[in-house]
């Protein structure tokens, strides 16, 4: 019993020398402060797949009123309010780049649509804007379609289909891509900052000189590790919990569909097995420079092979399993299950268990380097 107290005792009084030793690098706790904050409005403000106020006019040569609906559907926020010019001047805006779009309407437009016609309209497109060419293009595609199709159905009787389909948008009705941006960069730089933080503060404590003076103290590298575990852990967990409460919630007004609280449980569990592959990393590392070059190979492939930016069943089926093996895997999953679909205990338990196996064998190969790493600067 006394062993475990003192276990205890040092777990924790370690914990808090990493809360003091974090305070005075003001160099990281901008970064915390600038990844939970700024990015996330960023990355949800500037999504590359969002079509927001793209600039487009029109060329309308037949001045009917199926043009004129064509022209109102193409309103804020996707598109500014329609730039009406003539022929003339098509070329020039667009080669002035101040037009993406431009949609030329010919002339007799609307008399061949009710004649049963297939008229052309030609639309041009600025490429060289690459986010917004291939989203708008869709767009306007499907807004003309409808416009002409409800036009026509209103003057004279539509025929009758056999068969209607009628699509549901669930979890996302309005099909806004900010409801996922802002969730799924919290859960992106978790997943870095859980793993720089603890690497970064063991690579400090060699660079500095003080892991030796850790090594003259009745500590076991057991604690070392636990203690900057979960010490770091508590920092980004309360990080990533107060930006869904006050940046996505409060400044962003995106609604989340779960449990908060389920979510922050999960993240403390994957905030395990995020610092023990930091401290292993942290391991292997002669120097910061080093680190940092290995956190690259390391959290790249870990955030895009994750299923957070591309699903994973497009994936091809060798990175499929391989990334089975990686916490981030699981956590993404989990946390698009609680907090997009509203899943509960019952759904996401899977994933809560995977995270905490690969957690705990990274402890384990950590709580070897350590030693082995610790012995060699003894020896």
């Amino acid at each position: 019993m006394r062993v475990e107290s003192t276990f205890l005792r040092n777990t924790w009084t370690l914990g808090i020398k990493e809360f003091r030793s974090l305070s005075r690098d003001a160099a990281m706790l901008f970064l915390i402060v600038f990844m939970f904050t700024v990015s996330v409005v960023a990355e949800t403000r500037e999504r590359p797949e969002t079509l927001n106020r793209a600039a487009i006019a029109v060329v309308d040569e037949d001045r009917s009123q199926l043009s004129t609906r064509i022209i109102a559907a193409l309103h804020p926020p996707q598109f500014i309010t329609p730039e009406r010019v003539d022929l003339a001047d098509m070329d020039r805006g667009m080669d002035a780049g101040r037009y993406t779009f431009v949609l030329n309407i010919p002339p007799n437009f609307q008399r061949d649509v009710m004649a049963g016609r297939s008229p052309a309209l030609q639309l041009n497109v600025d490429a060289t804007r690459q986010s917004q060419a291939q989203t708008g293009a869709g767009y306007i595609q499907n807004i003309i379609n409808d416009e002409v199709r409800a036009h026509v159905q209103r003057l004279r009787a539509p025929p009758v289909q056999p068969v209607e389909l009628v699509p549901r948008a669930m979890f996302n009705p309005n099909l806004e891509a900010a409801w996922f941006a802002a969730i799924t960069a919290i859960i992106n730089n978790v997943t870095m900052l859980g793993i720089l933080l603890t690497g970064a503060a063991l690579i400090r404590e060699r660079e500095h000189g003080t892991i030796e003076h850790l090594l003259v103290m009745p500590v076991t590298p057991l604690e070392i590790m636990l203690s900057k575990i979960w010490a770091m852990g508590v920092v980004v967990l309360v990080a990533s919990t107060a930006s869904l409460y006050v940046v996505v919630q409060g400044v962003l007004g995106i609604a989340v569909a779960g449990s908060i609280a389920l979510f922050a449980v999960g993240t403390l569990l994957y905030l395990f097995a995020a610092a023990s592959i930091g401290i292993f990393m942290g391991t292997i590392a002669r120097s910061m420079p080093q680190f940092g070059l290995m956190a690259i190979l390391v959290l790249l492939p870990l955030q895009i092979l994750s299923g957070s930016l591309t699903p994973r069943e497009s994936m091809p089926d060798l990175i499929y399993h391989l990334m089975s093996l990686a916490p981030t895997t699981h956590y993404v999953a989990m946390g698009q299950s609680i907090l997009f679909r509203g899943a509960g205990p019952e759904v996401v338990w899977p994933e809560f268990a995977m995270v905490a196996l690969i957690g705990a064998v990274f402890l384990a190969l950590s709580h070897h380097r350590l030693r082995r790493m610790i012995g060699e600067m003894q020896g």
